[in-house]
């Protein structure tokens, strides 16, 4: 049964794994899971860790990405991911989800769920995506606030706490810095600073605090897209690419979709398909039928 229903690897294992990452020299590229069965394929293929996008966990829901989610709907859909895989979970965890003492208990509830570290930012609430125009950002001290009440309800001491900064893009890169370097005073154990354009702008930022630094390399924003390697050879730690996996499957979905209301039937669309024999292989479909075999191996006799 080992790693069969849920993860071999417990919840402080990975989050001491997710913190000896951080502090390598390799970056840690980790890609995001819009459900546990692409967390599971991510593991498969040799990543680092699992993202937990808000905007994707939003979208699945059918909402914007304007802060309408809730901590509990985001922590189930957490524990879920975080249950099947053996690699660090990070979550983002918006604003918060409310005043400094609400932020001080989504740590405790991300804890409790398995995950390895989350993501808090400088927004004003109601938020909105990091990418798009019209963003406030909090003042300095209400962030501060926020980031203090986490740390102090953090009871593992490798939960990774992360800040991220939307300033860049409304009040420029050099208060984006300063704030970084508050957050790092404050406790933060990872900076992410969203919406940096080129790769000028992370050399500058990475020149500039000194703490790890994740990097966002999400579709269509602000952001060239540069590679892990190149981010790894400027010095960021890790790596996120939140809702690739979310619009590569929508891409096909809809495009499946029309096909077959085209055409009446989706033949032309099975080699784009994953097989049968692939979801099983994912789903260690064998090794269901052998436990089951093991607990249900007699046979009753006429009198029982």
């Amino acid at each position: 049964m080992t790693g069969l229903l849920a993860a071999t690897t417990s919840a402080a294992d990975k989050r001491a794994a997710f913190r000896a990452g951080l502090n390598s020299t390799r970056i840690q590229r980790i890609p995001g899971a819009f459900n546990p069965l692409v967390a599971t394929l991510i593991q498969e293929i040799g990543f680092e860790g699992v993202y937990i996008s808000g905007a994707v966990l939003s979208a699945d829901l059918g909402l914007p990405d304007i802060g309408l989610t809730t901590l509990t709907e985001v922590a189930g859909r957490g524990q879920q991911i975080a249950r099947v895989t053996d690699l660090p979970v990070l979550i983002d965890a918006d604003t918060g989800f409310g005043e400094p003492m609400s932020a001080a208990r989504t740590v405790t509830v991300m804890e409790d769920a398995g995950i390895a570290g989350l993501h808090l930012e400088d927004q004003v609430n109601p938020k909105r995506c990091g990418h798009l125009d019209g963003k406030a950002v909090v003042p300095v001290e209400d962030m501060v606030r926020r980031l203090r009440a986490a740390v102090s309800a953090r009871r593992d001491p490798n939960f990774v706490l992360c800040a991220r900064t939307d300033a860049a893009g409304i009040e420029g890169i050099d208060a984006a810095i300063d704030r970084a370097r508050a957050y790092a005073e404050a406790g933060a154990d990872l900076i992410f600073t969203e919406a940096l354009s080129t790769a000028a702008d992370f050399e500058k930022f990475r020149a500039a605090v000194p703490i790890p630094l994740l990097a966002n390399m999400t579709e269509f924003g602000k952001s060239e897209l540069l590679s892990a390697q190149t981010l790894e050879a400027i010095g960021y730690n890790a790596v996120i690419y939140p809702v690739t996996t979310l619009r590569l499957a929508m891409h096909a979905a809809e495009s499946g979709l029309r096909e077959i209301l085209a055409t009446g039937t989706q033949a032309a669309l099975l080699d784009r398909m994953q097989h049968r024999s692939r979801l099983y292989e994912l789903l260690q479909y064998e090794r269901y039928n052998e436990f089951d075999s093991e607990i249900y191996n007699f046979t009753l006799g006429r009198n029982q």
